[in-house]
């Protein structure tokens, strides 16, 4: 292929702006809207790349720059073949830049112009990321889509620093694009900032649209606010990003968060949400979230979801699964492992029927009246 990647608009939903898609990707086609897994560390926690395929189905994970910069180095992966290669799986991979890492760590680290000093979270090290250093790793990683360096900045800073931050993203955005060289294999998508200020928002879509990269992606929101806020500033973005190219909510997990996503154009959304619920017990069900060690499901020798199609719910019972937490064997977070991620992957397929049939609204309607969400 020309080009790593196509972006094919199969249909758009008449009554929001969700739109049914396919991206033509290097490791093979991923329908849009997507679900994707997060394997921040080469590993999707707990599960092999073979039940992601059978069980989970899925097509797509995530890989993240700033841990596998850590350890084990992107050096060894490359030596080891790209990051494909290296936790054997031949399915498409995104990796996000690093960004959101690094600025997590508070005091631990120093933004200048130039990139991001931080100590590791491991040992302390004294380390250094800028925009060409995340794209070094990012190449050496091999991934398919791969993000720009950014600063997301932290919910309720001033107006000041949202605007100063969000024009060195775009700053940084080109130097990155400046430096990638394998077009032809890997995707740079941008990522849009600009806080909780529609100005600051408008003005980061348009620069980075002047890039023409193969893709967006809307940071910085998803960060502690209140949901009315998340979807005021997601439904004000999503429109500003290029029709014909794919469009990435980064950092969201939930069900309502994952429909509203679509209602509102977004194609791509990744979390570390359903497995780190399932290591605490809790699955996700289309009747809410259910917490397996409250006592009241120790006699419950029925299915988990009966709606649901996953390996967990056609073979073992609420009681059982409980009885592995209890026991703390690793199974029980396994096999919610299994059903979480699964949960998601086929509420993204059931989202792209229902656009296919020109009823996402109803289908929201019903999802949220079933799991316990108001709709807003």
């Amino acid at each position: 292929m020309e080009k790593a990647l196509e972006f094919e608009i199969k249909k758009i939903d008449k009554k929001t702006r969700a739109r049914l898609g396919v991206m033509h990707l290097p490791h093979g086609d991923v329908e849009t809207p997507v679900f994707m897994p997060v394997g921040t560390q080469a590993t999707v926690k707990s599960m092999t790349p073979e039940e992601l395929k059978e069980e989970v189905k899925s097509h797509i994970i995530l890989g993240n720059t700033y841990h596998l910069f850590l350890r084990p180095g992107h050096e060894l992966i490359k030596e080891a073949g790209g990051l494909h290669k290296f936790m054997n799986w031949d399915r498409n991979i995104l990796t996000d830049s690093g960004g959101f890492q690094v600025f997590s760590l508070g005091e631990l680290r120093k933004i200048t112009e130039e990139g991001v000093e931080f100590r590791s979270h491991l040992n302390g090290q004294k380390l250094f990321i800028s925009p060409e250093k995340s794209i070094e790793i990012q190449n050496a990683l091999g991934s398919d889509i791969m993000m720009a360096f950014d600063e997301c900045a932290p919910y309720g800073a001033s107006y000041d620093y949202i605007k100063n931050s969000m024009e060195r993203t775009t700053r940084w955005a080109k130097r990155c694009k400046e430096y990638h060289k394998n077009t032809d294999k890997q995707n740079l998508f941008g990522i849009v900032q600009g806080g909780f200020y529609k100005d600051l928002r408008m003005q980061s879509a348009k620069d980075l649209i002047e890039l023409d990269l193969p893709g967006y992606a809307i940071g910085g929101i998803s960060v502690g606010e209140p949901k009315e806020d998340f979807l005021d500033i997601l439904r004000f973005t999503a429109p500003l990003l290029p029709d014909n190219k794919p469009r990435y909510l980064m950092g969201v997990g939930s069900p309502d968060y994952l429909i509203e996503a679509a209602c509102a154009g977004v194609d791509m959304c990744d979390c570390v949400m359903p497995t780190r619920m399932a290591r605490n017990g809790t699955a996700m069900t289309h009747h809410g979230q259910v917490n397996l060690l409250n006592a009241c499901h120790a006699h419950a020798f029925e299915t988990l979801d009966v709606e649901c199609d996953c390996y967990t719910c056609k073979n073992y019972t609420r009681a059982y699964i409980r009885h592995l937490f209890k026991a703390k064997e690793i199974l029980g977070a396994r096999l919610l492992s299994i059903h979480n991620l699964r949960f998601l992957v086929k509420l993204m397929e059931d989202v792209r029927e229902s656009i296919k049939e020109d009823r996402l609204l109803e289908f929201r309607s019903e999802f949220f009246k079933k799991y316990g969400y108001e709709e807003m």
